[in-house]
């Protein structure tokens, strides 16, 4: 089992920024994806960021030139920096490993943009 806690959610101001982080505990084997999810209410759960093992980071176009995934796995972390936020970025959001196959899931953390 994966454990993913995810944090640095919050308020925020239109144009602001915030840097959100998802630890990852229990037993890690082989990572073959981690991603940034979010769900806004009332939406379907949709794809921010991910990468692949061996590939290159992909950005959904709603947030590309804004977010940056990076990723430290020898502390088995990923963070995901989020400048000039949006009111349309407001979701809960949510990392997603697929660790030797299986798709694990944080709790989620509330990310609003708001003035």
């Amino acid at each position: 089992q994966v454990q993913l806690v995810e944090s640095g959610g919050g308020l925020v101001q239109p144009g602001g920024s915030l840097r959100l982080s998802c630890a990852a505990s229990g037993r890690i084997s082989t990572i073959y994806i981690q991603g940034w999810y979010r769900q806004a209410p009332g939406e379907q759960r949709e794809l921010v960021a991910s990468i692949a093992k061996f590939g290159s980071i992909n950005y959904a176009d709603p947030v590309r030139g804004r977010f940056t995934f990076s990723r430290d796995n020898a502390r088995n972390m990923v963070y995901l920096q989020m400048n000039n936020l949006k009111p349309e970025d407001t979701a809960v959001y949510f990392c997603k490993w697929n660790v030797g196959g299986s798709d694990y899931w944080g709790q989620g953390t509330q990310v609003t943009v708001s003035s």
